[in-house]
Protein backbone atom coordinates (compact mmCIF):
# COMPACT_ATOMS: atom_id res chain seq x y z
CA UNK A 1 0.00 0.00 0.00
CA UNK A 2 3.09 2.15 -0.01
CA UNK A 3 3.70 4.14 -3.25
CA UNK A 4 6.17 7.20 -1.76
CA UNK A 5 9.12 7.56 0.43
CA UNK A 6 10.55 10.60 1.52
CA UNK A 7 14.31 10.00 2.75
CA UNK A 8 15.90 12.99 4.73
CA UNK A 9 19.40 13.56 4.95
CA UNK A 10 20.99 10.80 7.16
CA UNK A 11 22.55 11.87 10.38
CA UNK A 12 25.82 11.05 11.71
CA UNK A 13 27.11 10.02 15.69
CA UNK A 14 28.52 12.00 17.64
CA UNK A 15 32.24 10.18 17.16
CA UNK A 16 31.83 9.89 13.55
CA UNK A 17 34.10 12.78 11.93
CA UNK A 18 34.04 11.54 7.99
CA UNK A 19 32.81 14.68 6.35
CA UNK A 20 30.05 14.20 4.12
CA UNK A 21 29.57 10.80 4.43
CA UNK A 22 25.79 10.68 5.67
CA UNK A 23 25.05 12.54 2.77
CA UNK A 24 26.57 10.20 0.28
CA UNK A 25 25.09 7.46 2.36
CA UNK A 26 21.36 9.01 1.53
CA UNK A 27 22.02 9.49 -2.12
CA UNK A 28 23.04 6.07 -2.22
CA UNK A 29 19.86 4.85 -0.61
CA UNK A 30 17.54 7.16 -2.64
CA UNK A 31 19.15 5.56 -6.04
CA UNK A 32 18.62 2.15 -4.77
CA UNK A 33 14.98 3.00 -3.79
CA UNK A 34 14.67 4.41 -7.02
CA UNK A 35 16.12 1.33 -9.64
CA UNK A 36 15.38 -1.40 -7.47
CA UNK A 37 11.84 -0.95 -5.96
CA UNK A 38 8.50 0.39 -7.13
CA UNK A 39 8.68 3.30 -4.73
CA UNK A 40 8.99 6.68 -5.82
CA UNK A 41 10.85 9.21 -3.61
CA UNK A 42 9.33 12.89 -2.46
CA UNK A 43 9.02 15.23 -0.37
CA UNK A 44 7.73 15.10 3.31
CA UNK A 45 4.36 16.42 2.84
CA UNK A 46 3.44 13.88 0.00
CA UNK A 47 4.72 11.11 1.22
CA UNK A 48 3.54 8.10 2.01
CA UNK A 49 6.69 6.85 4.85
CA UNK A 50 10.00 8.18 5.73
CA UNK A 51 12.96 6.43 6.14
CA UNK A 52 15.51 8.30 9.11
CA UNK A 53 18.92 6.54 10.05
CA UNK A 54 21.51 7.46 11.60
CA UNK A 55 25.53 6.72 11.05
CA UNK A 56 26.42 5.92 14.52
CA UNK A 57 30.21 4.36 14.14
CA UNK A 58 32.74 3.53 11.42
CA UNK A 59 35.03 0.57 12.22
CA UNK A 60 38.12 -0.35 10.13
CA UNK A 61 40.04 -2.98 10.71
CA UNK A 62 43.16 -4.83 9.21
CA UNK A 63 42.46 -8.01 7.41
CA UNK A 64 45.88 -8.43 6.15
CA UNK A 65 49.27 -5.86 5.51
CA UNK A 66 51.92 -6.05 2.90
CA UNK A 67 54.78 -7.88 4.13
CA UNK A 68 57.31 -6.05 2.53
CA UNK A 69 56.41 -3.12 4.34
CA UNK A 70 54.34 -3.94 6.85
CA UNK A 71 51.93 -1.23 6.52
CA UNK A 72 47.53 -2.22 5.90
CA UNK A 73 46.98 -3.81 2.50
CA UNK A 74 43.62 -5.03 2.77
CA UNK A 75 40.91 -3.34 5.06
CA UNK A 76 37.40 -3.80 6.33
CA UNK A 77 35.17 -1.31 6.77
CA UNK A 78 31.75 -1.66 9.36
CA UNK A 79 29.00 0.76 9.07
CA UNK A 80 27.34 0.65 12.32
CA UNK A 81 23.58 2.21 11.37
CA UNK A 82 20.36 2.93 12.85
CA UNK A 83 17.14 3.56 10.53
CA UNK A 84 13.60 3.46 11.02
CA UNK A 85 10.75 3.24 8.41
CA UNK A 86 7.74 5.06 9.62
CA UNK A 87 3.80 5.04 8.09
CA UNK A 88 3.64 9.31 7.75
CA UNK A 89 -0.05 8.42 7.30
CA UNK A 90 -0.94 6.36 10.81
CA UNK A 91 2.20 7.72 12.62
CA UNK A 92 3.20 3.52 12.84
CA UNK A 93 6.79 2.39 12.51
CA UNK A 94 6.64 -0.17 9.87
CA UNK A 95 10.04 -1.22 10.62
CA UNK A 96 13.25 -0.32 13.32
CA UNK A 97 16.71 -1.50 13.31
CA UNK A 98 18.76 -0.16 16.04
CA UNK A 99 21.88 -1.70 15.68
CA UNK A 100 21.99 -2.60 11.63
CA UNK A 101 26.08 -3.00 10.89
CA UNK A 102 27.26 -3.31 7.00
CA UNK A 103 30.71 -4.59 6.19
CA UNK A 104 32.49 -4.16 2.94
CA UNK A 105 36.61 -4.80 2.34
CA UNK A 106 38.98 -2.67 0.16
CA UNK A 107 42.54 -2.90 -1.34
CA UNK A 108 44.60 -0.09 0.07
CA UNK A 109 46.54 0.77 -3.42
CA UNK A 110 46.70 4.80 -2.23
CA UNK A 111 48.74 6.92 -0.21
CA UNK A 112 47.28 6.48 3.74
CA UNK A 113 44.14 8.70 4.40
CA UNK A 114 42.96 8.96 0.27
CA UNK A 115 42.20 4.91 0.37
CA UNK A 116 39.19 5.63 2.51
CA UNK A 117 36.73 7.31 0.18
CA UNK A 118 37.07 4.32 -1.93
CA UNK A 119 36.59 2.02 0.40
CA UNK A 120 33.58 3.96 1.98
CA UNK A 121 32.41 4.37 -1.40
CA UNK A 122 31.98 0.42 -1.78
CA UNK A 123 31.12 -0.31 1.96
CA UNK A 124 28.01 2.79 1.31
CA UNK A 125 26.54 1.28 -1.88
CA UNK A 126 26.26 -2.01 0.10
CA UNK A 127 24.67 -0.73 3.25
CA UNK A 128 22.23 1.23 0.23
CA UNK A 129 21.47 -2.22 -1.12
CA UNK A 130 21.31 -4.04 2.51
CA UNK A 131 18.54 -1.25 4.02
CA UNK A 132 16.43 -1.23 0.94
CA UNK A 133 16.04 -5.35 0.97
CA UNK A 134 15.04 -4.40 4.61
CA UNK A 135 12.57 -2.43 3.37
CA UNK A 136 10.98 -5.07 0.82
CA UNK A 137 11.02 -7.96 3.06
CA UNK A 138 8.36 -8.90 5.04
CA UNK A 139 10.33 -8.72 8.72
CA UNK A 140 7.87 -7.75 11.53
CA UNK A 141 8.65 -3.89 13.17
CA UNK A 142 11.93 -3.99 15.67
CA UNK A 143 13.77 -7.16 13.78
Amino acid sequence: DVETVFVPIWTRGQGVYRRDLEMRLTEAIQKEIVNTTHYRITSRAKADTELSGRIERISQQVLSKNPETGLPRELELTLHLSFTWKDLRNGKIRQEHPNFKVSDSYIVDRAVGEEFFDGSESAINRAARRVVEQMESNWPSGS
